[in-house]
């Protein structure tokens, strides 16, 4: 049950730091990252509390990964481009 908490405690920090600090591109990410950690903590535990195999977290893993080099990958594009990771600098309609 602690770990349980725990991992709805990391989950719910993590959406608050994405809605509060949306200034930043890289404070977003990481965010966005604990977010995906703290879900694959939970599903690692419901996998285990009914004894299911652990294929699914492997593919939930692997799309993590992508979707983490996926958001550096544009990180990167937007500081070459602009010089900062700031949203306001950034115009969708340029």
């Amino acid at each position: 049950m602690l770990t349980l908490m725990s991992s709805l405690l990391m989950f719910f920090s993590g959406l608050f730091v994405f809605c509060s600090k949306c200034k930043h591109l890289l404070v977003m990410l990481l965010s966005l990252e604990f977010i995906v950690l703290s879900l694959y903590f939970l599903i690692f535990l419901n996998l285990k509390i009914f004894s299911y195999e652990h294929y699914f977290t492997m593919v939930f893993l692997t799309m993590s990964v992508c979707e983490g080099a996926l958001g550096l990958a544009i990180l990167v594009s937007m500081i070459r481009t602009h010089g900062n990771d700031y949203f306001n600098s950034f115009s969708v309609l340029w």
